[in-house]
């Protein structure tokens, strides 16, 4: 494009709330805090988030990165990632007398409370979630072995070995698509009339905030541009609801550079939203390259305000 070529017009519609919600900003402040506190490194089990942006940075200030517990030095603080972990791990951290600070979002504890209350009281559980995820490996390792039954889609539902199907309760990942969890609960209700469900929602206010927004400039745009890692479950979700809602052409990226132009040709507006541990820096990053190649008007969607703030943990609050 020439400089005397006028840039194409597009319509910009940016969906709020998108981006960071408190539980992300709270398992980054408290990786930066135990840096600030005890210097580096501080050993972070599993990605604190999952966006590579994010990750990186923590690792210039000396948050060092690992997959086990065994990987982490006794004498060095560790970080347990803001999607949980397996009951097996804080104990084990305890057994080798290591300081460790619990990074897990205050509304996944939320569902391990819930799922240890239902186990007390001598009900079996049943999880609505991806295996795999660290988050469904977390919440089903607060409990025994074979006491907490995974499901992803409605067609897992029939083939489930229950103990007593009297005795049942669900809980949910908190990062799913609140239109396909309904499903999976009808199916669960058709077959265990009796089953328990959470008395409040588990799928997080962030996660039913940022669908929300999706939902509502679906129906505006030719395209849909989701700015996440590919291991992010909420962020994948939101794709998938941006299809969902008549946006045939909806995409994942992790910054600027892979977007596909090409794809973009002829277009006249796009939604621009983010994953819930995407900084808002990188959607800022995506809105400048469109004005690069396109005379660009943004229009704001907010659909909901957030004020929700999670606090650190108290041993972060203390002087050293």
């Amino acid at each position: 494009m020439t400089e005397t070529t006028p840039k194409p017009p597009l319509m910009l519609y940016l969906a709020a709330p998108r981006g960071f919600c408190a539980g992300v900003d709270r398992a980054i402040k408290i990786v930066e805090m135990a840096i600030e506190k005890w210097g580096p490194p501080v050993y972070v089990r599993h990605e604190i988030v999952h966006n590579k942006f994010v990750v990186d940075g923590l690792k210039e200030k000396g948050a060092v990165f690992v997959e086990e517990l065994e990987d982490c030095p006794d004498d060095r603080p560790v970080i347990f990632s803001a999607h949980g972990v397996p009951k097996a791990v804080p104990a084990e951290a305890a057994k080798r007398e290591m300081v460790y600070v619990d990074a897990t979002c205050p509304l996944v504890s939320k569902v391990h409370i819930e799922a240890e209350r239902h186990h007390a009281d001598g009900l079996q559980m049943i999880m609505i979630g991806h295996a795999g995820h660290p988050e469904t490996i977390g919440t089903m390792g607060q409990l025994p072995e074979g006491e907490v039954l995974l499901v992803e889609t409605p067609e897992d539902v029939p083939g489930l070995e229950v103990r007593d199907p009297e005795r049942l309760a669900f809980i949910t990942q908190t990062t799913l698509s609140v239109d396909d969890t309904v499903d999976v609960i009808a199916a669960l209700r058709a077959r265990f009339p009796n089953i328990v469900g959470p008395h409040k929602e588990d799928i997080c206010y962030a996660t039913t905030n940022r669908q929300a927004a999706v939902k509502a400039i679906s129906s505006n745009i030719n395209a849909l541009l989701v700015i996440g890692a590919p291991n992010s479950s909420n962020s994948k979700r939101l794709v998938e609801v941006g299809k969902a809602n008549g946006c045939a052409y909806s995409q994942l990226v992790q910054r600027a550079p892979d977007i596909d132009w090409r794809a973009l040709e002829g277009i006249k507006s796009v939604g621009i939203t983010a994953g819930a541990s995407a900084p808002e820096v990188l959607v800022n990053e995506v809105i400048d390259a469109f004005r690069d190649r396109y005379d660009v008007t943004v229009e704001l969607v907010e659909t909901a305000q957030e004020n929700v703030e999670f606090k650190v943990p108290r041993v972060l609050r203390e002087t050293a």
